[in-house]
């Protein structure tokens, strides 16, 4: 399986490159491209991921599916076939992990729905109590799951730095009281749906964070959505509160910088072929799991 890296369409616009995704303009509407280029600690490693982009792409237009009675979403096609002719030429790059998309009005903030306490949540908890000030019962462990899901919203960060978590009253200042508690409350009701259908594959959904959009039809859900990438996919046959929990994710590739003390400053040394292959599989093993069926590679 060939790796890609870095997506090259002749003349067609490219907007930008992100730490995954590549996005162009298209007779407009937007072209989104995932890569198999994988980040860890804000920086894109050297090496990649043969198929990751594949099976991010796959698994977001499964759930696209899934949830498109709660809300609509901005796919256009993921048929190549159906892409605009001028995209016809590089449909080897293109099948399988890209999506033509919709052009929306982009909301400045990463709505994050937490049904477990992890990750920053878990530092913020240590901390003081709460997340995101939501105040949360006492004694709760790494790992825990809360009484509740809760809505924690971050700032979107623009330059590939550390997203912020923030309160709830401050995405009212930035999007407007009606508009941010629609988002807190499509962001909790995908969450719940998501976990649901998650946990009946034997897997828990830790956290999430979905983007939203405008169109002249109102809010949708955009990018990519309840992929790896985006989402801790716990086991739940291994779950136990105390600790970190193993992830359908990047955490062997994480494990591997720690290992060798990386101080986290470019450049990003390259993986070795053993967290490359160990990696790959756990990406498909969440496809596997939370779709029942084999991507298309």
């Amino acid at each position: 399986m060939t790796t890609l890296l870095t997506t090259n369409l002749g003349a067609i616009p490219l907007i930008r490159r992100g730490k995954v995704r590549d996005l162009y303009a298209v007779d407009g509407a937007l072209l989104l491209v995932a890569t198999d280029r994988i980040s860890a600690f804000d920086h894109v490693l050297a090496t990649g991921i043969p198929g990751k982009g594949k099976i991010l792409t796959q698994i977001s237009l499964f759930w696209f599916h899934l949830l498109k009675d709660l809300i609509p979403n901005h796919l256009i096609t993921a048929k190549v076939d159906e892409y605009p002719a001028v995209l016809r030429p590089y449909a080897d790059q293109l099948a399988g992990r890209s999506m033509l998309v919709k052009e929306a009005q982009m909301f400045p903030i990463e709505c994050v729905a937490r049904g477990y306490l992890s990750g920053s949540g878990w530092k913020e908890y240590r901390s003081g109590g709460a997340v995101c000030a939501v105040q949360l019962p006492q004694g709760l462990l790494e790992g825990s799951q809360l009484p509740e899901p809760i809505y924690t919203p971050a700032t979107k960060s623009q330059d590939g730095a550390h997203d912020v978590n923030i309160a709830y009253a401050a995405t009212e200042e930035l999007v407007g009281t009606e508009d941010a508690a629609e988002l807190r409350r499509l962001t909790l009701a995908i969450y719940r749906r998501a976990a649901q259908h998650a946990e009946s594959q034997g897997l828990l959904l830790a956290d999430t964070k979905f983007e939203f959009g405008r169109t002249s039809d109102g809010i949708i859900l955009a990018d990519e959505v309840l992929t790896p990438d985006s989402s801790r996919f716990w086991d739940a046959k291994t779950w136990h509160p105390g600790g970190a929990q193993p992830s359908f994710d990047k955490q062997f590739v994480r494990d591997y910088l720690e290992s060798i003390h990386w101080n986290k400053q470019a450049p990003a040394p390259e993986l070795p072929v053993e967290v490359v292959e160990r990696t790959g599989a756990k990406y498909l093993e969440a496809f596997q799991r939370l779709t029942g069926q084999e991507p298309e590679l």
